[in-house]
């Protein structure tokens, strides 16, 4: 028995399926997470929920606590952030996911979203990691950037050992040589993870690529390696985005790689 027991297959050899009100992650569908990195402005959110809404995206996402390299970058607005994303995605009929970056800051977050993001930053933060697993919310958990499949596992293990089995694990590039792309896109830790877990495991091109052009092809290559969904910046106007702006598709480009992802899924299934 492997030692991330809990999250193994040899434990339950079935897919967890992980049901939200609209929504499922898990179990044969292609989960559709979207919305800019970073919750700017109550306008922007407003508007862009509804459109995200009508194109197929499932999940509304955005960063109210945004940890950044530089001290100095748009760290996010904080509660105001969190009740800008909610108040968005309940108009919209969507649920909501957004980081947790600190213990502190965990009864917000449960407050106002459906899903609770542990950033690759934080995947072996264990004492947030035992936090989150004594909640009943589904938890989003990033590879970090340097950790190894087992280490990913056994971080999700932490939660699963508290009582949370509801664990979405979440491939979003690893820190390599290469310095072309942001991070380089692990596809076959993805396969690996789905193959070694029974937890969903979904991608996210925007961070793995940090280009805007290679989004879709790697989403593409993520959903033909069984990823049960993706998690995607998009932006109205990405050159004026407060973060990630290079990373983040026009919603009109989002729109077109939903249509191009579902019918990829379909295919691969039959």
């Amino acid at each position: 028995m492997p030692s991330y027991h809990l999250v193994s297959r040899k434990y339950r050899k079935e897919d967890t399926v992980i049901r939200l009100a609209t929504t499922e992650v898990g179990g044969g569908s292609t989960v559709i997470i979207a919305g800019p990195c970073a919750v700017e402005d109550r306008e922007l959110m407003l508007q862009l929920a509804p459109l995200l809404k009508n194109m197929g995206v499932d999940v509304l996402r955005g960063g109210a606590f945004k940890p950044r390299t530089s001290p100095y970058s748009f760290q996010g607005l904080g509660e105001e952030g969190l009740q800008i994303l909610n108040e968005a995605g309940r108009a919209a009929g969507l649920p909501v996911v957004t980081e947790l970056m600190d213990a502190r800051d965990l009864d917000i977050v449960y407050r106002y979203t459906d899903i609770i993001q542990i950033g690759s930053r934080n995947m072996q933060n264990f004492t947030l990691l035992r936090e989150v697993g004594q909640t009943d919310k589904p938890v989003l958990l990033k590879r970090g950037l340097s950790a190894t499949i087992e280490e990913w596992l056994l971080a999700a293990e932490y939660i699963l050992a508290e009582g949370n089995q509801q664990v979405i694990l979440c491939e979003r590039g690893i820190r390599t040589f290469e310095t072309y792309t942001r991070n380089t896109l692990d596809i076959g830790a993805l396969a690996a993870a789905k193959h070694l877990s029974h937890l969903p495991v979904i991608a996210d091109p925007s961070h793995a690529t940090g280009r805007r052009e290679l989004v879709a092809p790697a989403a593409k290559a993520a959903v033909a390696a069984g990823a049960d969904g993706l998690i995607i910046e998009v932006h109205p106007k990405p050159k004026e985005a407060k973060s990630d702006g290079s990373q983040s598709l026009l919603p009109e480009e989002l729109a077109v790689l939903i249509k191009e992802v579902k019918a990829l899924a379909s295919n691969i299934k039959k």
